[in-house]
């Protein structure tokens, strides 16, 4: 059975799915082989590539995380302090799934809960909720020692479920993502709604491929990073640190990674 991050029943309109989960979901029903985020760390050499079907088994079993043991409740702000990363597109879209407002760069003391990268624990510490950790490490590997006041995403994580099916149903005018640039909250509908006019404007059409170095604190890099692609059946080439690989090199990727549109 393919892994699903939301219940099959995902409101649609004339366009197709409502909600950011359905985008998925219709992602999964489709051709869940396919390639949908391949992640890489020019610090690191690290190179992940995410089928349809895996990123929808994180997506779930990050989800349940956040709805089953963090005990967040829909329109519950969380704030995700991560770089442009396949795992922080993960966490994107388990928010969006379970129901919570989700804040890219936000503030930790406003938000219910706060998601951190190992460069910003300080700043989350200011959030009085529940804070996970996430390593970023290669192979997705846990913190040597864990940090003090949060758990360890890597070491919660794999115990959860395959599957996730919301407590309370996510709809289309749920509200959903908090604009990193200052724009307001969005409902889950004006979230693909705008997914698809980013990927329209980029010219970004179904079995593409969007090469990406923008970090996710702006529309822009969340679009290109994640919403665009998933709205348009296309796929992204995900690059951190791009500025450390030599042009001669970049050229080489794009033509792997079979790049249609580069950034």
């Amino acid at each position: 059975m393919t892994p699903t991050a939301n219940t099959p029943d995902t409101p649609r309109t004339p366009q197709g799915p409502a909600t950011p989960a359905g985008l998925l979901d219709a992602a999964l029903r489709g051709d869940p082989g396919r390639p949908l985020v391949t992640f890489y760390d020019d610090a690191t050499g690290e190179r992940v590539e995410l089928s349809v079907a895996t990123f929808g088994n994180w997506v779930a079993k990050t989800a349940n995380l956040l709805q089953d043991e963090l005990g967040a409740q829909p329109g519950d702000r969380l704030a995700l302090l991560l770089p442009a990363h396949w795992q922080t597109a993960v966490w994107v879209l388990a928010g969006f799934s379970a129901g919570v407002v989700v804040a890219p760069c936000g503030d930790p003391a406003g938000a219910d809960l706060v998601v951190s990268g190992p460069d910003t624990l300080d700043a989350a510490r200011a959030c009085g909720g529940e804070r996970v950790a996430l390593a970023l490490r290669p192979l997705g590997g846990r913190f040597p020692q864990p940090p003090a006041g949060f758990i360890d995403y890597a070491v919660e994580v794999p115990s959860q479920g395959d599957r996730f099916a919301p407590y309370a149903p996510v709809g289309p005018d749920a509200p959903a993502l908090v604009l990193p640039d200052g724009g307001g909250v969005l409902t889950a509908s004006e979230v693909v709604a705008k997914a698809r006019a980013s990927a329209a404007a980029l010219g970004l059409d179904r079995g593409g491929r969007l090469l990406s170095p923008l970090s996710f604190d702006t529309w822009d890099g969340l679009a290109a990073g994640l919403l665009a692609p998933l709205a348009a059946d296309a796929s992204v080439v995900l690059c951190r640190h791009l500025d450390r690989l030599p042009e001669e090199q970049l050229a080489k990727r794009k033509d792997a990674e079979r790049v249609t549109v580069s950034l």
